[in-house]
């Protein structure tokens, strides 16, 4: 797919993310809906039309090419031990850095944890000497990585908290709205498996491409924490494993 096709498909994924209509983003940019129509159609954007567009959606055109851009998962962020040793070591640090990677400011983190000024500045000031953002004036915060990190297999921050979130993340019935586990055990061929996998770094992507989109959203009415657990390896349950060892 051409950029110029990736970007105006982005763009409609983001529509539809903001429950908005083409005669919704037409009133915002005062234009008819036939023309807004026409224009993503036809892919026939002027630089001020593409920024008067994205600045309807909330977003500038940096941002959109950026989410735009693929990101397979080879080239998610890993951050090094060293930064992940200044998350690991602070619930609170990472906390702040987890709701950065989601689009929050500075106010909106202060809300979200219950930070007075004083202590907001120094959890920033830790991230700012990790290298993991930028601190400017009046607590203005731009990001130094991808909002999509690969946290290390065997780094401080799986270790500190892995088998917590497991637990949590598990410890629930499924049954509820937008909540579901489907677990199967089967029996499958090296090219079966290969085709899952590529499948499952496929949805992995879209979560991550989903999550960039998202966190232009510009209120915590709109959004909601969310997590998706992807997994797969050879595997029997030792129930059966014990079973067939007894025949």
């Amino acid at each position: 797919m051409s950029e110029s096709k990736q970007i105006v498909a982005m763009l409609k994924r983001s529509l539809k993310a903001r429950g908005m209509t083409y005669a919704d983003l037409a009133s915002r940019v005062r234009l008819s809906e036939a023309s807004i129509k026409r224009i993503f159609a036809q892919e026939t954007f002027s630089l001020a039309r593409l920024e008067q567009i994205c600045g309807a959606l909330g977003m500038s055109i940096a941002e959109v090419v950026q989410i735009s851009a693929p990101q397979p998962l080879e080239r998610r962020q890993q951050l090094t031990v060293d930064q992940e040793e200044a998350l690991a070591s602070d619930p609170r640090t990472l906390a702040t850095f987890h709701l950065l990677l989601n689009g929050y400011d500075s106010a909106s983190i202060a809300a979200e944890l219950g930070l007075n000024d004083r202590d907001l500045r120094r959890l920033l000031v830790k991230l700012d000497a990790a290298k993991l953002i930028e601190l400017g004036t009046k607590l203005k915060v731009r990001l130094r990585t991808s909002n999509v990190i690969a946290w290390r297999s065997d780094g401080p921050v799986r270790r500190a908290y892995e088998e917590q979130v497991k637990g949590e993340f598990l410890r629930a019935a499924f049954q509820d709205k937008d909540e579901l586990l489907n677990f199967g055990s089967a029996e499958l061929s090296a090219a079966s498996v290969n085709i899952i996998v590529r499948k499952l770094e496929a949805l992995a992507r879209d979560f991550a491409d989903l999550a960039a989109l998202d966190a232009s959203l510009p209120g915590r009415d709109e959004k909601r924490s969310m997590g998706l657990m992807l997994a797969m390896r050879p595997w029997v349950f030792s129930m059966y494993a014990g079973l067939r060892q007894k025949g």
